[in-house]
């Protein structure tokens, strides 16, 4: 019998939702589960709706560097070599001027301290995945390493040192949750995260790989593991595992390198 030993290999925040991540040695929860700095601020069209990767490929060209201590964001356009810093405090509308002639329409910047912008608003936590999931991934797709899955998927929490999909144990049927810990945070596991188009795209291009979808659902049909509650599987586009925790976990800190524990 194999001996697995969870424990937090990767921690990614998002800080302006659909933009590019930055990792992280911890991070604190917030009194709604969301890591603190996780899609806190994000970017709206005039009608209200998220300028995003599944409304707009020219999300993916654009990269990004943060630097958490003094709100600042460096941006480009992908292999460009004019950069821009704004401080996401002080310069929000040159910031948003800068966004609006890039993308041709009007774009405004809204912020939420308190939840973020989660796609997933009942479960509003982090997403977690395995680094073996990622490389089993990769392994479906030439051309792909397993940096460009961990991209494509954008999860915040990663797991070493356990065996592929080991993740689908942290989810049951619809009426009951998986509660788990990570360090001094209790989790609950609630679901496997459904997904977008996103994924299907070079995530610095905005390219289409061909066939993406079609062979993601046959070979995750084909791998789903038997520990895995086949009933949260209407359909097989599912990966990583979303989650919330109670507002007793407000504070809490989580660390890479940490032990992961089924409770």
């Amino acid at each position: 019998m194999v001996t697995i030993s969870p424990y937090v290999s990767n921690l990614f925040i998002y800080p302006i939702k659909s933009l590019d991540r930055v990792s992280l040695e911890q991070a604190s929860l917030l009194k709604q589960g969301a890591l603190k700095g996780d899609r806190e601020f994000a970017m709206f069209d005039a009608s209200g709706h998220f300028v995003n990767g599944k409304r707009n490929s020219q999300v993916h060209r654009l990269r990004t560097q943060f630097d958490l201590v003094t709100h600042t964001v460096t941006l480009w356009v992908d292999e460009s070599e004019d950069r821009q810093t704004f401080n996401l405090e002080t310069s929000q509308t040159v910031f948003e001027a800068w966004l609006s002639h890039y993308f041709g329409f009007s774009v405004s910047i809204k912020r939420n301290l308190e939840t973020g912008f989660p796609d997933d608003l009942a479960s509003p936590g982090p997403t977690l995945i395995s680094t073996a999931t990622l490389e089993a991934i990769a392994s479906w797709y030439p051309n792909l390493d397993v940096e460009e899955i961990r991209l494509r998927f954008r999860a915040n929490i990663e797991i070493a040192g356990v065996p592929a999909f080991w993740e689908d144990h942290l989810f049951t049927t619809p009426e009951a949750t998986v509660n788990f810990q990570i360090g001094e945070v209790t989790f609950m596991g609630v679901n496997p995260c459904q997904r977008c188009v996103v994924v299907t795209r070079n995530s610095q291009t905005g390219e289409a790989y061909p066939q993406f979808q079609k062979t993601f659902i046959a070979k995750r049909q084909d791998t789903l593991p038997a520990w895995a509650e086949r009933s949260r599987f209407n359909h097989f586009y599912r990966l990583a595992v979303n989650t919330r925790s109670s507002a007793l976990e407000e504070g809490k800190v989580i660390s890479v390198g940490d032990p992961v524990h089924l409770i």
